[in-house]
């Protein structure tokens, strides 16, 4: 398997582009995390909601158990004291959710800024670096014995662009058809070439 290039310009080129990526996801999963911690303050005011109700509720009910110990009219002074404390619930389960509702926002939203970055990464460029990848090591592995030499000046044939082809000779392909070993070699390096690869040895 081979990663980079041979030729300095092409795999300097990879490198950079490599780094590049990395970088560019490490910023947006700092952006992400920075969008979770700010929608998470917003949760803070259903907490102190939250922390508020539950507490007057709680000294409501105490003043109505204490209120309710009032001989003949205890039972009708509870319940204001008894309404009071409902409502002061009422309030604290609004502010738990609240913080549910920023908890699960707090989630969705940098999931939201993450996918098309990541989306860019995984099906734009990965896919080429991948392929690049196999096809360098394709290439360097039979790049060096007379049949890969063939097999490269082949693909050469058929998958360069004219002019290139044209500039080896105007004979470039009856030349590979008789076996032309000089022919073969040129057409081979200039598939190399494209890859970035060389010959490790004439």
């Amino acid at each position: 398997m081979k990663f980079y290039a041979d030729r300095v310009p092409v795999a300097l080129r990879q490198l950079l582009t490599d780094i590049a990526v990395v970088l560019w996801v490490y910023l947006w999963i700092r952006v992400a995390l920075w969008i979770h911690d700010t929608v998470e303050q917003l949760a803070v005011p259903g907490q102190k909601l939250e922390s508020a109700g539950s507490g007057i509720a709680a000294n409501l009910a105490e003043a109505s158990g204490k209120v309710g110990r009032v001989p003949l009219v205890g039972d009708e002074l509870t319940k204001p004291f008894t309404g009071a404390a409902d409502a002061a619930r009422s309030i604290a389960e609004a502010g738990h959710d609240q913080q549910e509702f920023v908890a699960q926002l707090a989630l969705i939203l940098p999931a939201i800024a993450l996918s098309v970055p990541l989306a860019l990464v995984l099906f734009l460029w990965l896919p080429l670096r991948v392929r690049w990848i196999r096809r360098a090591g394709v290439a360097a592995a039979v790049r060096d014995n007379p049949a890969g030499q063939d097999l490269l000046a082949l693909r050469a044939l058929a998958s360069q662009p004219l002019t290139d082809l044209a500039k080896l000779g105007p004979d470039i392909a009856q030349s590979w058809r008789s076996g032309d070993p000089a022919a073969v070699t040129a057409l081979a390096d200039l598939e190399l070439r494209r890859l970035g690869l060389r010959h490790r040895r004439r």
